[in-house]
């Protein structure tokens, strides 16, 4: 049996990223946001509005990273969610995390989030439904404690966050369960 439960944004999981950009001042400024979305090979789309500090500043340096929050700096990335850049000028000193900048890119790389996807920004999309910040990502910055023997990500090493919306909870990526482009290929014959 199936029940309604109306119009609700129960699309899980969301990849918890952290968005850091610089303002005219070089100061850092972090937030956390769970609408963030691959939009081609080499695109990034972040769904967050006009109002945050963070927007403000991508439209002034015309650069940003997205870094994935991982398990071990769950407290800060939760903290970035919760503190506004608008109200609060030491938000990012406030978590002791540390930032470097991008040797690709004007914008600050948190460096205790283990993948940094560094970003120019392409365009910002402004419509009645939406506004998404469009990055042209021009680097990943990966600690290499979470590479496989082949050299690249092992999602597993990582401990990526993930956003319930549903509960307003966060879990971890869990286990391997299949092979992309792969599991269903008996379905082909």
């Amino acid at each position: 049996m199936r029940k309604n439960l109306g119009v609700q944004p129960a699309l899980f999981p969301m990849p918890v990223t952290i968005i850091a950009a610089y303002d005219e001042n070089n100061k850092v400024n972090a937030m956390n946001a769970a609408w963030a979305m691959i939009s081609d090979t080499d695109k990034i789309a972040l769904f967050i509005d006009e109002g945050h500090k963070t927007t403000k500043n991508i439209r002034k340096v015309k650069a940003f990273t997205v870094a994935i929050a991982d398990t071990e700096h769950m407290e800060a990335a939760d903290f970035f969610g919760i503190a506004t850049g608008n109200e609060m000028s030491d938000k990012f000193e406030r978590t002791g995390l540390h930032a470097v900048k991008s040797e690709f890119v004007n914008a600050p790389m948190i460096e205790e989030f283990p993948v940094t996807i560094e970003c120019e920004l392409a365009e910002i999309v402004e419509t009645e439904n939406l506004h998404a910040v469009v990055g042209k990502i021009v680097n990943v910055s990966v600690d290499e404690k979470v590479l496989s023997d082949d050299g690249k990500i092992d999602p597993g090493k990582v401990k990526a966050l993930v956003f319930d919306q549903f509960q307003s909870g966060y879990y971890s990526i869990g286990e391997k369960v299949g092979q992309a482009w792969n599991a269903g290929a008996e379905l082909m014959k």
